[in-house]
């Protein structure tokens, strides 16, 4: 009977590695043992960022909800208060569009705001 070997498996093995380690720099891209730790951090890293984005995301839009309250007159946490209390469910991310595209609409919200925590 003859000699059976995993070569095959091994190879595909390597090369599935190798693989997704293309675009890396050096051996880092070349060595299949310094390639497996660098696939291994990215794929690590990449799930750790997926969810940082979200949280970045909604930093981004209380920052702008934010400025555009100063300029209309209120701080953004009363800005918030003012919006639960009138009962207006909007999310972040929109009122962020809106501050930005739509200022008169802003501006109308913040009113209702105000006129929520009187």
């Amino acid at each position: 009977m003859p000699r059976a070997t995993n070569a095959p498996a091994s190879r595909r093995r390597r090369k599935s590695r190798l693989e997704l380690a293309k675009g890396f720099s050096g051996p880092r891209s070349k060595l299949f043992r310094q390639a497996t730790e660098a696939v291994d951090r990215a794929q690590a890293m990449a799930f750790v960022h997926r969810k940082q984005k979200k949280r970045n995301y909604r930093r981004l839009w209380t920052v702008r909800i934010n400025a555009a309250c100063r300029m209309n007159g209120i701080v953004y946490s009363r800005f918030i208060e003012g919006l639960t209390k009138a009962n207006v469910t909007i999310n972040r991310k929109m009122l962020s569009e809106i501050a930005i595209y739509d200022e008169a609409g802003f501006a109308k919200l913040v009113a209702t705001a105000q006129a929520a925590i009187k």
